[in-house]
Parts: C-alpha cells; sequence; structure tokens
C-alpha cells in the first residue's frame, strides 16, 4: 500500500500487517525467519515519516477498553484505541484525558510514542506523566510490562520514543475526575509580542492556555485562549458532530501564497467576534481542526511541512523574536501558527519533548526549496537558543539538529533500549541505521 505522513510531503510503498490481537502476533514474530524493518503505525497523524518504513504494523484493530478502576482512574486500553474514543466514553462518567493534543484522532499508542502535550503543559505535563503501566511486544516476540518499577529504562525510552522500542500492545492511563465536558473560556485578543507575554503572566493560574498568532510582514497579532475545566455541568446540549470534510486533494492547493493571508485575515475576524467569556464544549476548544475531515488535502498534493520549535524560558523572549523575524524575512507564511508556553515539569521520557519555555508550531505550504531553506533556519534558530524542534511534527530535520536538541546523553541511553527489529524513515534519517 502506499503510505503518507500527515503532511503528505513524505510517502512510501509499505506492506500493511494488521495486528488483531497479541498472542497471535507474538507467535508470528517467534516463527519468523526474516523479518524486514518495520515500524508500528497508529492513525497516521505524524506529520512526516515517523510511521513509514518498508512494512507498516497497524494497531487501529487493537481498540479494546480491558479494565477501569473508578476509584483510582485508571484505565487500561488497547493501544489502537483513540484519544476521541477514551473521551466520549469516560466524559459522561465524570473523568477525562488530563492532557490532549490538538487533535482526538490520535491512538494512545502513537500518544505515548510521542509523549504528546497539550494545553495545559504547565499544570499537567505530558501524557507519559499518567502513564502508568504499558505492555511492549518486542520483535522477538516477548511481551515485556513496563512501569517506573519494572524495567524503568525501557519504559522511559518508550515514552517519547517515536514507537522504535517495540510495539505497543496496551497501556494505563489515570484519568482526572471533571464535573463534566465544559470549559469556563475566554478569548482575548493581543497585537503585539509584549502583549501575549503580559496576558501569558496573568494567566499563569489558568491550567488551559494557548494562541493563535498571525505573523504579518511588519507586525504581529493573535487570539489569547484561556480557561479552566468547568466546576459545574450546566444542562445544556453538547455541539453536534456535524463536520465537513476536503473530500479529495485538489491538483492546486487551497492553501497557497494567494490564499493564505485571505484565510488569516478572516480567521482574525471570527475570533475577534468571539472574544469574551464563555462556557465551552471540551471537542471545539480542545480539537477546532477535527471539525474539518482531512483538512491537510487542502495543501494539495505537494503537501506542507509543520515546524514546532521550543526555546527554552531564559532565552524565551529573545528566541520567540528570532523565529518571528525568520518567518517574515522569508518568502513564506504560516496559514496555521499556534503559539504556547511550557512549565517546569519532570520529564517522564528520554525523549519527551517539553522543557519549561515557549513553543511556536508554525505550517508552510510545501514551496520546494524556498520552503525548506526556512525550516533549516527555523532549526538553526531553535537549537542556537538551547531549543529543541519536536520530531513528532518533523519531515526535515537533520541528525545535527536532532542531536543537539536532544542530547548525545539522552539519544545514547535511548539507543540502548531500541528494538533492533523496527526502523522508521525518520529513525535512519535522526538515528543513522
Amino acid at each position: 500500500m502506499k503510505f503518507s505522513g500527515w503532511g503528505l510531503t513524505n510517502r512510501a510503498d509499505a506492506r500493511l500487517v494488521t495486528i488483531s490481537d497479541a498472542p497471535t502476533f507474538a507467535k508470528a514474530l517467534k516463527n519468523a525467519s526474516n523479518l524486514t524493518p518495520a515500524i508500528p503505525r497508529g492513525n497516521g497523524r505524524a506529520y512526516g515519516d515517523q510511521a513509514l518504513s518498508d512494512t507498516v504494523w497497524s494497531s487501529r484493530r487493537l481498540d479494546h477498553i480491558l479494565d477501569f478502576n473508578e476509584r483510582t482512574g485508571v484505565v487500561t486500553v488497547e493501544a489502537g484505541v483513540t484519544l476521541g474514543e477514551l473521551q466520549a466514553i469516560f466524559m459522561p462518567r465524570g473523568f477525562a484525558l488530563p492532557v490532549t493534543p490538538g487533535t482526538q484522532f490520535v491512538t494512545v499508542g502513537g500518544a505515548i510514542a510521542n509523549d504528546v502535550h497539550g494545553k495545559n503543559h504547565h499544570s499537567h505535563g505530558t501524557i507519559g506523566e499518567h502513564i502508568t503501566a504499558i505492555e511492549l511486544m518486542r520483535t522477538d516476540g516477548t511481551l515485556l510490562s513496563l512501569s517506573k518499577l519494572w524495567h524503568r529504562d525501557l519504559f522511559a525510552a518508550t515514552i517519547g520514543g517515536l514507537g522504535l522500542t517495540g510495539f505497543i500492545v496496551s497501556a494505563s492511563i489515570k484519568l482526572k475526575k471533571v464535573a463534566g465536558p465544559w470549559i469556563d473560556a475566554e478569548s482575548l485578543s493581543f497585537g503585539s509580542l509584549d502583549e501575549f507575554w503580559s496576558l501569558t503572566q496573568e494567566s499563569s493560574s489558568n491550567e488551559y492556555t494557548v494562541s493563535w498568532l498571525d505573523i504579518k510582514r511588519n507586525a504581529v497579532r493573535g487570539i489569547f485562549n484561556r480557561g479552566d475545566d468547568s466546576t459545574d455541568n450546566p444542562d445544556r446540549p453538547a455541539p453536534s458532530d456535524r463536520s465537513v470534510s476536503v473530500p479529495f486533494t485538489p491538483p492546486i492547493g487551497f492553501i497557497n501564497g494567494l490564499t493564505v493571508g485571505a484565510l488569516a485575515e478572516g480567521y482574525w475576524q471570527l475570533g475577534k467576534r468571539g472574544l469574551g467569556r464563555t462556557v465551552a464544549h471540551y471537542k471545539p476548544f480542545f480539537y477546532p481542526l477535527d471539525a474539518i475531515k482531512h483538512w491537510n488535502r487542502a495543501y494539495g498534493p505537494r503537501g506542507f511541512y509543520q515546524h514546532q520549535a521550543l526555546i527554552p524560558a531564559d532565552a524565551a523572549r529573545e528566541g520567540l523574536e528570532a523565529l518571528v523575524a525568520a518567518v517574515r524575512n522569508s518568502s513564506e507564511r504560516s496559514a496555521v501558527s499556534v503559539l504556547k508556553t511550557t512549565g517546569k515539569r519532570k520529564r517522564p521520557g528520554l525523549l519527551t519533548y517539553p522543557i519549561e519555555g515557549v513553543t511556536l508550531a508554525l505550517d508552510f505550504a510545501n514551496r520546494g526549496d524556498s520552503t525548506r531553506k526556512l525550516l533549516k533556519r527555523l532549526d538553526e534558530i531553535t537549537t542556537e537558543f538551547g531549543g529543541r524542534v519536536n520530531p513528532s511534527k518533523d519531515a526535515a530535520m537533520s541528525q545535527e539538529t536532532f542531536a543537539a536538541s536532544f542530547g548525545e546523553d539522552a539519544i545514547r541511553k535511548f539507543n540502548k533500549q531500541r528494538d533492533p527489529g523496527i526502523s522508521s524513515a525518520q529513525s535512519k534519517r535522526l538515528l543513522g541505521k
């Protein structure tokens, strides 16, 4: 079959193997005389080449909830369950994921492999902080139970390990108690990075903060969103799950140099109309882009690149200014730019991405050499300020950038835990064969 990353810039032919149950998979691995390089794949939401290899092991049929302890809030699920499915099942029971990224269409296995974070990193960290156990299948057919007590080095390597330590069969996650599916939310506009920093400081007590940023040629502007889980469960209908879809990939992308400015202006005007306080349902608050199915197709057959840089706290203001200046001085414009801060947390995985600071995620239509030139410059700025580039969004960074982002010591420890039967196009690019 033909596979691609979500950004549609990286494509490969691969043999698809769908995993339906762990014992059968283990038996097949033990009896295999010659395994080709393989990589686990969840719902295909990694942006670049992380889930591309000669063979793809799909987890989507491993979609069962195995156990739930209502007293502790710990749920055990198979790796192919999506975060949206978990939220839909447990939110009515007064439980929610403590951490969720910007899409609900990520599998539990994919969320762990990328140690995803969301709008509340400063208060709840990454998903890895809330994983209590992992069942991991190695390519020799051995099924291991990992936790902070058992195989803890492999546990730390698997969280944020880009799928390279084995096939995640199931995991246990500690959910948090909530009153209901509602968020007490507020939106405010800002017209400079100084205003963004002021709002960030003012919102330090809010659980959730995130901003949309529009980088114009001579100015920036944005919408700052903050909120907290509502302590009430108001009797109001949830929004419908109706969504629009981009039904096909157009020969020329809808998002291009001629349209991106108009799209940004439209989003700005829409955001201004929604300023103020409201009680928001968790779906549009956490997952606004999920309302447009297959939105990645709008970029056309050449796809798009997402770049997410994290600048550490002690250099955050200066580093953010440098990233914004690089975009301004280029011929590219980001269609969707997301700006948020991260907190000082103990990182659960060897390759856990967030450190304390500020992250800027940028989406660029793929225009070839000029786009890749800007991505390289953004990598350089990020590492010059002691920051790191997010591998879960990556489709183009170099081995040198990856090493500068995570450090030789962490990478050396991680490589000791890798499964020799697993590799991806990304791992070959960032870690070597």
